[in-house]
């Protein structure tokens, strides 16, 4: 067993998130302790100003140089971490065309830390045919086995929804032998989830975020703009496929003329009809299990209870810190491609085959 170090900066662009996880890469041994730092105004106006940007681009430097700093100063309070895993800040996302662009250098972290640093974890899917994302997918496989275990989920398919700044949804499967087994994982990316409430609320506010969903349980979802945002041709692909942060950009100008708590009331159902209109295309599942920041919001949590045909609730009631999923995911992810085991596949990103995707840095000796 390795205790790796996962790290995430999603993007919501709100902070990173830094957790210990014990595990062969393939089962789950324990959970370690874990911490979050929150990004300054000044830095996330700096991530802000470099998203959709590809490398070379006039804020990518700036912005890489950030993740970096952020993510080191973070990941030395672990010391005992052997291994670490950072994703990076995601700026673009286009599988289909340019390809995908996380922010970040990995062997500059390893030497900063003097350990090895597993990064670059989505090209290697791009460069296969795959979308490159989502992929916490594989470990939401190794977290339902460990909660089966311990006796907190029944052993059944059950759907695990992660709300960052974009949606996305796995199928867990139990009755498979390994997550990249066929059928194991389908995963996919649902829609717009907190980066379009959080860029409404800095927009209007100045603030971060809608805190708890207050702002939306005051208003009332524009539900006729919800029916045109699920006309997009997005819902009518098959599965899997995967978002850039800002792919609705109709949804964001059709709130624009509505006061504020109904635009916020309409964006956050918006979310919760995506999720909706992607479960349906599954097979059905009793039980959602919801992770990310997005299940802090009451007003998301109400909307998704409302318009999902499954018992919605937060990962804690398997046992397992949502806060920390996406993190606990990327150290789990940095094992496996330590012992080249797969990290996607065609059930999670449409890849032709199992993937292991993500880069080794070792510390250059001094």
């Amino acid at each position: 067993m390795i205790r790796a170090l996962g790290m995430m900066s999603g993007t919501s662009l709100d902070g990173v998130d830094a957790a210990v996880i014990e595990t062969d890469g393939q089962r789950i041994a324990g959970f370690g302790r874990s911490t979050w730092r929150g990004y300054s105004d000044n830095e996330a106006g700096l991530l802000h100003a470099a998203l959709g940007q590809w490398p070379g681009g006039p804020d990518v430097a700036e912005a890489a140089a950030l993740s970096v700093a952020a993510h080191a100063a973070l990941a030395e309070t672990f010391p005992e971490a052997e291994l670490v895993g950072y994703h990076g800040q995601t700026l673009a996302h286009d599988p289909g065309g340019r390809g995908t662009h996380q922010a970040g250098d990995g062997a500059a972290l390893a030497q900063l830390l003097d350990r090895p640093v597993v990064w670059d974890f989505r090209s290697e899917d791009v460069r296969q045919g795959g979308e490159g994302a989502p992929l916490a997918p594989f470990f939401h496989w190794a977290c339902a086995e460990w909660a089966m275990g311990q006796g907190l989920l029944p052993r059944a398919p059950v759907a695990f929804l992660n709300l960052g700044g974009v949606g996305n949804l796995t199928l867990v499967d139990p009755a498979a032998a390994s997550p990249e087994a066929p059928g194991g994982c389908i995963a996919f990316d649902t829609g717009p989830a907190n980066a379009p409430i959080n860029d409404l609320m800095r927009a209007r506010h100045g603030l971060a975020r809608d805190e708890g969903g207050q702002l939306a349980l005051q208003g009332t979802p524009a539900e006729e703009v919800i029916a045109r945002f699920l006309c997009d041709p997005y819902f009518a692909r098959p599965v899997p496929k995967s978002l850039d942060r800002d792919a609705f950009p109709a949804l964001v100008a059709e709130v624009a003329g509505l006061s504020d708590a109904d635009a916020a009331a309409t964006l956050t159902h918006a979310a919760a009809a995506a999720v909706a209109a992607g479960l349906a295309a599954l097979t059905p599942v009793e039980r959602v299990l919801v992770c990310g920041g997005g299940r802090h919001n009451a007003a998301m949590m109400a909307a998704l209870s409302a318009r999902l045909p499954a018992h919605v609730a937060p990962v804690e009631d398997a046992g397992l810190d949502g806060d920390m999923l996406e993190a606990q995911a990327f150290g789990w992810l940095a094992v496996r491609v330590l012992r080249g085991l797969p990290t996607s596949g065609p059930g999670t990103t449409g890849a032709p085959g199992p993937v292991c995707g993500g880069r080794i840095s070792h510390p250059r000796r001094r």
